[in-house]
């Protein structure tokens, strides 16, 4: 599927579109707080990383716990080949990956769609 160009803005921002790295995390229970004041300083590792146009973290209104991942890359290879073999990686992974269980599937999305 070509991701093309649109011109405008949109979902993903200006210009060409991206690739949405989506991942639903369950944080191990009571850790929640820590997870989310572990995220002050996790988020800008991810964000600084090359190819990274915005990342973010929401919490599940309806499930405790539950929070997604959304990390908008330049290409699916900035975040599997370029993030995920760096030092930032390893500082990212020491930040946070000990809060969720089970381990999140990380999936990758283009837009084929938007208003």
């Amino acid at each position: 599927m070509d991701s093309g160009t649109d011109g405008g803005s949109g979902l993903l921002g200006e210009g060409t579109d991206g690739v949405l790295e989506h991942a639903v995390l369950q944080i191990v229970p009571g850790r929640e707080d820590d997870f989310e004041a572990a995220l002050v300083g996790a988020l800008p590792v991810v964000a600084g990383s090359p190819g990274c146009r915005r990342a973010r973290v929401a919490r599940c209104m309806e499930t405790p716990g539950r929070y997604l991942l959304l990390i908008e890359w330049e290409s699916r290879e900035a975040h599997t080949e370029g993030f995920r073999s760096s030092p930032a990686y390893e500082e990212w992974r020491g930040l946070v990956h000990h809060f969720w269980d089970p381990r999140p599937t990380v999936e990758h999305f283009t837009v084929v769609a938007r208003a």
